[in-house]
């Protein structure tokens, strides 16, 4: 339908000219910028990001991604400054403020309250010849030709700007403090993601069962050991060694290959190369070894020891795939 491809069109047209803002911003990466990025690495108070209107809702997201990567941050809001949460700010705390105009009503309250503060001043602003602009000590400028909007009107362009530059503040402070996957773990214990960066294989599998059998038991042992231990396999020891694994597949094609079951031992069918992972191995990079092998289970060992099986049912169940 024509409709249709107007849409697509309007869409595109959207992304692009958003696109071109952001890379506009290239041009504003200057001694400012790095001033910031090396006053906020040092500062021993917090960073309180401040803003009105969209400008707010960026500011707000600024602070979670900075909390999240080791920079401590309050989110203020522009009008409940001016009603009392200017008592939010300490002596040695920075201050970001977000505008696109650097004019708005409450923007100019603001600025001469802060300012009594004796704390600096860093506008993330779309017009560096504003009132926020010449009263701040730094300026990170992200204006724009146009917004998205067709009407140059509803912030699209200037608080995706914004939001880049946010972005850009909070890796180069997160690559400047050495800020490793374990500390982003320490900050992110709940959901997926967390879960991918700190469970390891010793979390789950100590709930299992641990199948085993020897390398001269009998058939009827093997089928009987992987049955009530309920994880598909089992590992095959010989002097309290690990030897081996037999699953259930491999049981499957024994099957295919004879019907004689007098003498075939568990040794006769074992696979002598298992894949195994030590208990402080990380979940995600168990996972991983699964699916290259195409296999549902693991052998948890430590310096040959065989301890037990971790199963993927087991990851499953924590949500991490």
């Amino acid at each position: 339908m024509k409709e249709d491809i107007s849409i697509k069109e309007i869409a595109v047209r959207t992304i692009t000219e958003e696109g071109e803002a952001i890379a506009a911003l290239v041009g504003s990466i200057n001694d400012d910028f790095v001033k910031c990025v090396k006053l906020i690495l040092h500062s021993k108070g917090r960073v309180i990001v401040t803003g009105i209107g969209k400008s707010a809702i960026i500011g707000a997201k600024l602070v979670a991604s900075l909390n999240s990567t080791g920079t401590p941050s309050i989110f203020m809001h522009a009008a409940d400054a001016i009603h009392g949460d200017l008592g939010t700010i300490q002596k040695e705390d920075i201050i970001i403020c977000l505008s696109k105009s650097g004019e708005t009503p409450e923007i100019r309250i603001l600025i001469p309250l802060l300012k009594l503060y004796g704390s600096v001043l860093i506008a993330i602003v779309g017009n560096p010849s504003s009132y926020l602009a010449k009263q701040a000590d730094f300026i990170l400028d992200t204006t724009v030709k146009k917004e998205a909007c067709p009407n140059n009107l509803a912030p699209t362009s200037s608080t995706t700007a914004q939001l880049v530059m946010g972005d850009a503040l909070t890796v180069c402070l997160l690559e400047c403090r050495g800020f490793t996957t374990s500390d982003f773990a320490k900050l992110h214990p709940g959901g997926v993601l967390g879960k991918q960066l700190y469970l390891k294989v010793a979390d789950l599998y100590i709930n299992n069962q641990v199948p085993k059998v020897q390398v001269t038991d009998s058939i009827k042992s093997i089928i009987v050991e992987i049955s009530s231990k309920r994880l598909g396999a089992t590992a095959v020891l010989e002097n309290g060694k690990l030897k081996g694994i037999i699953t259930d597949g491999d049981l499957r094609r024994m099957l295919e290959k004879t019907t004689d079951f007098e003498t075939i031992t568990a040794g006769d069918i074992m696979n002598t190369s298992p894949k195994s992972v030590t208990p402080d191995t990380l979940l995600v990079n168990a996972l991983t070894l699964m699916r290259k092998n195409n296999i549902t289970q693991l052998l948890v060992t430590d310096d040959d020891k065989y301890l037990g099986v971790l199963h993927l049912h087991d990851i499953l169940k924590e949500g991490i795939i």
